[in-house]
């Protein structure tokens, strides 16, 4: 049987993400001028089209005559992996959750709206969320880190892309993630 949503509370206690609990953090955090932390990241995510069981999935494709799932407009929801190393089957820390559009007409460039939701280790329970433009050509992509939960409130910062492996037929990728966040 699921818990029901009074129950949540007890299961998530150790979130802190109550409103009272909340504005008090924020009281003690910011109001009395708290230093910021700086925290370094590095993490990879496994981004699956077409694979057994996709980890992204074609919800609105481009309204066009072309029958490429890449088309400028194509847009797609993404629950993907996140590990500690590049290899699949490596510790799994968290979630890309989110969305993606082909928007790049002369290049592929994604638009990004993604949250990195951390389901171990330290940061379990918190979440950054990235937004930005992603020229998939690139080696090296960055974006930006806009808000965050958890250890992460009032996250702001930079993440820094590449594509470690990519099956361009396929559309299945590993992205290594580079990631410098400021929060309270």
């Amino acid at each position: 049987m699921a818990p029901s949503l009074a129950n949540a509370a007890n299961i998530n206690a150790d979130l802190e993400t109550t409103p009272e609990i909340v504005e008090k953090w924020f009281h003690d955090h910011i109001q009395h001028h708290a230093k910021p932390k700086l925290t370094k990241l590095h993490f990879f995510v496994h981004d699956n089209v077409t694979a057994d069981k996709p980890t992204s999935l074609l919800v609105a494709p481009a309204n066009t005559n072309n029958i490429s799932s890449i088309t400028f407009g194509s847009t797609y929801a993404m629950d993907a992996p996140i590990t500690v190393d590049s290899d699949p089957s490596s510790k799994l820390i968290g979630r890309a959750q989110g969305t993606f559009t082909f928007v790049g007409q002369a290049e592929p460039v994604l638009s990004m709206a993604i949250n990195l939701v951390f389901t171990e280790g330290d940061y379990k329970g918190s979440s950054l969320s990235i937004l930005g433009n992603n020229p998939i050509s690139h080696d090296f992509r960055e974006m930006s880190i806009l808000g965050g939960t958890g250890v992460f409130r009032l996250a702001r910062g930079i993440a820094t892309v590449d594509t470690v492996t990519v099956d361009i037929a396929k559309l299945n990728d590993i992205l290594e993630y580079h990631a410098i966040v400021q929060h309270y």
